[in-house]
């Protein structure tokens, strides 16, 4: 395999002294036998680097064989470095392994670099996740109904995720205004009320994808807010 472009996305200990990781790449999610990885000093096999990977063997669990630094790692702190853990984990939880996807992998690094200047976080989020869902396949509209109808301002609409959104008549939990998910369609995030919506819109969008299992760089990023209150 030709060397790539790739940021490492989860590593593990495997066997004796080497590690198994994933990487993501243009070419997809990939994951591949690190060897001697574990108690090198200044390896570059750490996340958040920028990497170029070469890759061998023939089946799903390949070999690396060339791994260097590509450019300057991002530097991530705080909020910051629990947000690109949290992307980080969709991509391991979601991606499937060895299915191309070159504008995600270009979406990734361009959201590093705008967490690592210190951009606004949730705004990115969004993007990220609305990014991720509609190169799966499960992308839906915001500015049309699943009938296919245009979302009125003053309507109310709940998400039907394998399907989009459906007009309701009546109040109940978990509901959008229309005048919500347009501004999301357009990221005008200073639109009252739009921001939070749309991170209650992706929970609903990703949660049967992910099945019952929680994301656990979810629960940090809880636990450092609310510690940061204290």
């Amino acid at each position: 395999m030709t060397c790539q472009p790739a940021f490492i996305l989860h590593s593990r200990p495997y066997k004796e002294s080497s590690a198994l990781a994933d990487f993501l790449t243009p070419q997809g999610r990939l994951r591949a036998v690190l060897r001697a990885a574990r108690g090198r000093a200044g390896s570059p096999a750490r996340p958040f680097v920028p990497l170029e990977l070469e890759l061998r063997g023939r089946g799903e669990l390949k070999t690396v064989a060339r791994l260097e630094s590509s450019g300057i790692p991002y530097w991530l702190t705080g909020a910051s470095l629990f947000a690109a853990l949290y992307l980080n984990e969709l991509l391991v939880r979601l991606l499937p392994a060895e299915d191309p996807h070159p504008p995600l992998f270009e979406h990734y690094a361009l959201t590093l670099d705008a967490l690592a200047g210190g951009r606004p976080l949730e705004p990115l989020l969004r993007a990220f996740e609305w990014r991720l869902l509609a190169e799966l396949g499960y992308g839906f509209s915001l500015d049309r109904d699943r009938h296919g109808r245009p979302v009125h301002a003053g309507s109310l609409y709940r998400l039907l995720p394998d399907a989009g959104l459906e007009p309701v008549e009546q109040l109940q939990p978990g509901l959008f205004q229309g005048g919500e998910l347009l501004a999301m369609g357009e990221a005008d995030w200073q639109f009252p009320g739009a921001l939070a919506a749309a991170k209650r819109l992706m929970r609903q969008a990703l949660a049967p994808h992910l099945g019952g299992r929680p994301l656990v760089s979810r629960e940090l990023f809880t636990t450092l807010k609310e510690s940061s209150r204290d």
